[in-house]
């Protein structure tokens, strides 16, 4: 009796569609199952015919299960795009999300005029944000900080493979932080520790993620610590919910900053804000 021979890309990518995968997905994890790059998915179109080695579709078979179990694509990949940066990301850390590349954005232009400015990243995970200020900004002094000792090999790791010098340091927020902050940009954890959208994340590190009764416990805790760190005129920029802008703008208000604001990100909801300290009032 012969064994039934390996699916061609086309019948792989059928397959894993009626399975209800996500046909994105299903394009990068075949790729990733075949050696190939992420961005080679007009590859895909051109040899739809090719059969697969045994090997290769078992290994998309497999990933395709865990994917559909709620395992994030990036970490079945083991890499992620984040403002022109490819990080290698696993459990260990968040996957970075598009939106954030909106903190990033605020923050270069914030920088502007700055010779040398010093920036402190809270909460690094990946390094992303850290890693993208660097490289838009080779003339920045950046720190970044995070309580896990295994996200900071991933951001070390990073920082490393992509020759970009940001300062990594364990630590916990502002705590035995310098002063005289340019800048200080986290996007810390912002979930309700209740939030019912919870679950669907629970692949990814619980600590990274909920933070309180309402998710702001450590968006106060930074807030209300960041004034002492900040140079005078120095910003002070966080990621939130995407409810949570007026709750978060009106503790930077009473915590004293100026010029309190909001960003929206890719779907028009406001996902970023920040403040602009004077040592002098």
């Amino acid at each position: 009796m012969t064994s039934n021979p390996s699916p061609t890309i086309a019948k792989a990518l059928a397959d894993a569609a009626a399975r209800g995968a996500d046909r994105l997905d299903a394009q990068l994890l075949l790729l990733h199952a075949l050696g190939r790059a992420s961005d080679e998915r007009a590859w895909l179109l051109t040899h739809d015919t090719d059969p697969l080695l045994p090997a290769q579709a078992d290994a998309f078979a497999r990933a395709c299960a865990r994917r559909m179990a709620g395992e994030p694509v990036a970490y079945l990949v083991g890499e992620k795009e984040f403002h022109g940066l490819l990080l290698q990301v696993d459990s260990r850390v968040l996957v970075p999300r598009p939106d954030t590349e909106t903190l990033v954005d605020w923050a270069i232009a914030c920088l502007t005029g700055h010779m040398e400015p010093r920036v402190i990243d809270l909460g690094t995970g990946s390094g992303a944000i850290a890693l993208a200020l660097q490289k838009e900004r080779p003339d920045l002094q950046i720190h970044a900080v995070d309580a896990s000792a295994d996200a900071l090999d991933v951001a070390r790791a990073n920082g490393e493979r992509l020759g970009l010098p940001v300062r990594f340091a364990l630590g916990n927020w502002l705590e035995g932080a310098g002063t005289q902050y340019t800048l200080i940009v986290s996007n810390p954890p912002y979930i309700a520790e209740r939030d019912p959208h919870l679950p669907a994340l629970a692949h990814e590190p619980l600590s990274a993620l909920a933070s309180g009764h309402d998710g702001l416990d450590d968006i106060r805790t930074i807030i209300d610590s960041a004034p002492a760190h900040l140079a005078d005129g120095g910003w002070l920029l966080l990621e939130h919910g995407y409810d949570q802008s007026s709750a978060v703008k009106a503790l930077l208000s009473k915590a004293g900053f100026d010029e309190v604001q909001s960003r929206t990100d890719l779907a028009g909801i406001e996902r970023c804000s920040g403040g602009k300290w004077h040592a002098v009032k």
